[in-house]
């Protein structure tokens, strides 16, 4: 079992970066023809939808800088943490101006907590880290990512207790988990996970069943749901958090339900009925 040095990594609370960009159209484009969007030639026309900040402020790792799994070896920004499988584990927004095309923006990340738990198959570190994007000299939004840590689960291991995902959606559409949307959304974010497009690494190397379906992704095509729902809507919060993984064996459901006129209810559910990712989202 790998030893993780707690306090080493707790030595990283308080570091902290700052990176610019410009919101440019050509990604805007991409992600909307991506999700099949009915707006997409017109979306770099309405600003930056929720969560599709993602989309800017990407690291550029030298290839000789990237290690065996497609991640940037560790030790920057982040803690060095020793534990194999890196996974986003959820996050909380709040969205308080939109951003615009041609804006220059600006996004102060800190390193707010690391924590060590010690779970059902071994230890987690759980990393906190707020963001904070501004553009024209205001805070655009401010965001809180969950990033957990964990060691590859041992061969025969049983999988975790599954949550059955809530059977009353008012919404529902079925998402076809293909090649070709986990290489787009992987591109788009430049992310060089291989468990995304990599079928042998994913299968033989993590042991999955098969590539594993962005947890940001999942999170997007939920407010892709609310968009589509209702599409003059302005989401004012979302939170979201990650129960199970999702694969490109089988179509996935995304689900969700207005509670009220400010609240909305949102869920990933897998080809089981079970609870792959749950959210809920605030109405301006």
């Amino acid at each position: 079992m790998l030893i993780v040095d707690i306090d080493k990594l707790r030595e990283w609370i308080g570091r902290s970066e700052t990176v610019k960009d410009v919101v440019t159209p050509a990604p805007l484009r991409a992600l909307a023809a991506t999700l099949d969007r009915a707006d997409s030639a017109r979306s770099d026309d309405r600003g930056v939808p929720p969560l599709w900040h993602w989309l800017y402020f990407l690291p550029a790792w030298p290839q000789s800088e990237i290690g065996a799994d497609g991640h940037p070896h560790r030790g920057g920004f982040l803690p060095p943490v020793p534990l194999p499988r890196r996974m986003w584990a959820g996050g909380s927004l709040e969205f308080l101006a939109p951003l615009e095309t041609g804006q220059l923006i600006q996004r102060r990340s800190v390193i707010e907590n690391v924590r060590l738990k010690e779970g059902r198959t071994g230890p987690l570190v759980f990393v906190t880290v707020e963001h904070e994007v501004h553009a024209d000299g205001q805070c655009a939004l401010r965001e809180r990512q969950d990033i957990v840590y964990r060691d590859a689960p041992a061969a025969g291991e049983p999988a975790a207790k599954p949550v059955d995902a809530p059977a009353d959606p008012a919404w529902s559409r079925d998402i076809q988990p293909d090649p070709v949307l986990l290489f787009r959304y992987s591109a788009l974010t430049f992310n060089g996970h291989r468990i995304h497009y990599d079928r042998p690494y994913a299968v033989n190397e993590e042991g999955y069943p098969g590539l594993v379906v962005h947890g940001p992704l999942t999170a997007t095509l939920l407010l892709d749901l609310l968009h589509g729902e209702l599409p003059e809507a302005r989401v004012r919060t979302f939170t979201f958090r990650a129960m199970k993984p999702l694969f490109d064996t089988a179509p996935f459901s995304v689900c969700g339900r207005q509670d009220d006129a400010t609240s909305v209810r949102l869920w990933a559910r897998t080809p089981e009925g079970h609870l792959a990712m749950e959210a809920n989202a605030t109405l301006y």
